[in-house]
């Protein structure tokens, strides 16, 4: 009897270091997710206040409110913070689609960027440019229903009684060298000084960013970030199998299609504003998943990690040299040897 009392009072103790051990990894989560935030922050400060015309960071909450000097108002609002707030929101749209094609594919191969949505987009854009002498918002339309045309295409030739993820990988990244050589051939084909725009377009900038795009591309985060963050609940629930998702109220065959959508139409809208900024989508998601894991706050480190690639290697890319080099110049300089990486691993596609 003293025996089974004593095994009573000590049986609450695994449960409390569980519940602690918990409480202090969500702890950790959400203390790396507002490292990310403060990081973003800190890019923003260093964006805006260096330059030609350097800005103490002392001064920028009175310039960003509107009470600078004429010079200080020009060089931050007029010219800074239209590239930083563009290069935030097309970071904060990649992560997310990033994210979502590869926790619905289930395969670390599956971005945008990869599988030939952007460069679905990119196409579309180009022709627009080039063929139909299209100017302002025919572009980036061009480009959303390049994007969307690319995805429909990629779905409708993987189908088999449902999405496989090397299926849909495999069919994406021979669209993508479909994309490719299409915009090979527009370029060599066009006029000199229209190739010169259209190729600098399909590097992926955010140099020269115009107010209307960019309020074109937060329209479009307000209605599509909160579908993101909501779907990353059955995301989880279906991560467990179809069976099991099944079991517990999920529809797989929906949420694929869903997420799959809802991505597509975050890595076109980036695309439409920006071009194709290479790798963003490809490597937010796995270095979020690394700090936070793949728990409810992996979504909004996701978005925090893009947002912070693109605008720290945009503040690198001013400052290449005499030139304005593009932003895709600096990630695809990133990403691609993590894609190198990936594939030399031996369990690299079946990640």
């Amino acid at each position: 009897m003293t025996a089974q009392i004593a095994a009573m009072d000590a049986s609450p103790a695994p449960a409390v270091e569980v519940h602690r051990a918990l409480a202090l990894g969500r702890r950790r989560r959400i203390i790396t997710v507002a490292a990310l935030a403060a990081g973003v922050v800190a890019v923003a400060v260093l964006s805006l206040s260096l330059g030609t015309i350097p800005i103490s960071p002392l001064r920028l909450p009175a310039v960003l409110t509107g009470h600078g000097d004429p010079l200080e108002n020009l060089a931050v609002l007029t010219l800074r913070l239209p590239r930083w707030t563009t290069g935030a929101l097309v970071g904060i749209a990649l992560g997310l689609a990033g994210t979502l094609f590869q926790t619905t594919l289930r395969n670390p191969l599956a971005s945008p960027d990869i599988l030939g949505v952007s460069g679905g987009a990119s196409l579309a854009a180009v022709t627009a440019m080039l063929v139909f002498h299209a100017t302002g918002a025919g572009v980036p339309l061009a480009a959303l229903a390049g994007g969307a045309v690319a995805a429909a295409a990629i779905g409708v030739l993987s189908w088999r009684e449902g999405f496989a993820g090397q299926r849909f990988v495999l069919v994406g990244i021979a669209l993508a060298f479909l994309a490719s050589g299409g915009l090979s051939y527009l370029i060599t084909r066009a006029d000199v000084r229209a190739a010169q725009q259209a190729l600098a377009w399909t590097v992926g900038s955010v140099s020269d960013p115009n107010w209307g795009e960019t309020g074109m591309l937060a329209i479009a985060l307000v209605v599509l970030v909160p579908l993101a963050l909501w779907l990353a609940v059955p995301l989880r629930v279906l991560a467990l199998g179809d069976d099991a998702a099944r079991g517990l109220g999920v529809r797989p065959v929906g949420t694929t299609i869903a997420a799959t959508a809802v991505g597509v139409a975050l890595a076109s809208v980036a695309t439409a504003v920006a071009g194709p900024v290479a790798f963003v989508a490809f490597v937010s998601a796995p270095i979020a998943r690394r700090m936070v894991g793949a728990g409810g706050l992996q979504p909004a480190a996701s978005a925090l990690t893009g947002a912070a690639l693109v605008t720290a290697a945009d503040f690198v890319a001013a400052r290449l040299g005499d030139f304005q080099a593009p932003v895709g110049l600096v990630t695809g300089a990133v990403g691609a040897p993590y894609l190198l990486w990936l594939l030399t691993r031996k369990d690299g596609a079946a990640a």
